[in-house]
């Protein structure tokens, strides 16, 4: 049946649907008038022009750089941009150890198994917040004074005013540059086409190869220089290197401890729902178990974990937003902050929703077109 001849079949549903829209759009129109006379009324200021005035405030910590004589919008993309590297932080640390806690779970080591499982019951069943305020009480509690510092390891050093690492500057040249994205388009095409020349049919190996091969005469062409900042303990603090502060710590270990127990039964699923023949086939073929899993079920499983995987990543985002209990300056701290110093609470909402929302309408679409490119297509 077509469209045309679907529209000519429900004239009265399509009328219907249309009033429904037009009166929603009536309500919500009516709705905005409402609110903006009332702010004009009592003399509150609306629009967004106060984005372009100076911000005036300090951002404790920060992946880009910021000062408090920056705008009010670059304030606000500062701190997205601290939510946003915490969630991609998360994601790869819940994804990996999540893995292999789901995997855990199928082991027939009985003390493996049970440890995996109580990772996954605790994780499951503890509000992300408790957790956080756990976490962030081991600081003072456990940790020693700065002057004291746990040194494990050559330049890293260890307080309750949190983690010190050596800083690595490297500078390249064009050329280095060239040559590495060289090696990489090759890495992207090659692969493709290698049944057709004779290589192998590893498309991983002959990549990693390749990139190995192009790193290491980019290396020889064009040596990079390196700088490494090692912190120092001077007077009451150390200098130098990088500072991985108690409330950026405690966000990032906390939430991925919280979401690797749900990656990991999405995991279990994942492998569960692989048949017990294509495990058979594995072992009848000498396949050793990590083999089978790197070879067979993995493979496999990745249709039926990506769409709840699809949710995770969304709700780590979501779930980023509890950084403000531990003080961590994240997107909505600071949009809070704006608020506050502006007055524009109406439009700092409205940019506070917008853009989680666009941030998790876009996670979606790319996993989603990921999930379409993997789906078994009926001939």
């Amino acid at each position: 049946m077509s469209w045309v001849s679907a529209m000519r079949r429900r004239p009265g549903r399509l009328a219907a649907e249309a009033l429904v829209l037009v009166g929603v759009a009536l309500a919500v129109a009516a709705l905005v008038r409402a609110t903006l006379d009332n702010l004009d009324a009592r003399g509150i200021p609306t629009g967004f022009d106060f984005l372009h005035l100076p911000a005036r405030f300090a951002i404790s910590e920060s992946v880009l750089a910021y000062t408090p004589r920056d705008s009010y919008y670059w304030a606000a993309f500062v701190g997205l941009t601290n939510s946003l590297f915490v969630t991609l932080l998360v994601a790869i640390g819940s994804t990996a150890l999540g893995l292999f806690v789901g995997i855990g779970r199928l082991s027939a080591n009985v003390l493996v198994a049970g440890l995996a499982r109580t990772w996954v019951e605790i994780a499951r069943n503890t509000p992300p917040i408790v957790l956080l305020f756990f976490l962030y009480s081991l600081w003072w509690r456990v940790l020693p004074e700065v002057s004291q510092a746990i040194n494990p390891a050559p330049g890293v050093f260890i307080s309750m005013r949190g983690i010190f690492i050596p800083d690595v500057n490297l500078t390249v040249e064009i050329g280095f540059a060239a040559v590495v994205l060289a090696g990489m388009a090759l890495a992207i095409v090659v692969p493709r086409h290698a049944p057709t020349v004779g290589l192998p049919r590893s498309p991983l190996a002959i990549a990693t190869v390749i990139l190995a091969m192009f790193f290491a005469l980019a290396f020889v062409a064009f040596p990079p220089q390196v700088l490494v900042d090692f912190p120092v303990f001077v007077r009451a603090n150390f200098r130098g290197g990088v500072e991985l502060t108690p409330e950026f710590v405690t966000i990032v270990v906390g939430l991925t401890l919280y979401t690797t127990g749900f990656v990991a039964e999405i995991v279990r699923t994942g492998l569960l729902s692989v048949g017990r023949g294509q495990w058979e086939a594995g072992r009848a073929l000498g396949l050793r178990r990590g083999q089978l899993l790197r070879y067979v079920v993995i493979p496999q499983m990745y249709r039926v974990v990506l769409p709840p995987m699809t949710s995770q990543y969304i709700n780590i985002l979501k779930n980023s937003t509890l950084a403000i209990a531990v003080g961590y300056p994240d997107f909505l701290a600071i949009m809070g902050t704006i608020i506050n110093k502006s007055s524009h609470a109406m439009e700092g909402i409205a940019i506070i929703l917008g853009a989680y929302l666009a941030v998790n309408l876009s996670i979606s679409a790319g996993l989603n077109a990921l999930n379409r490119r993997v789906a078994i297509r009926e001939r």
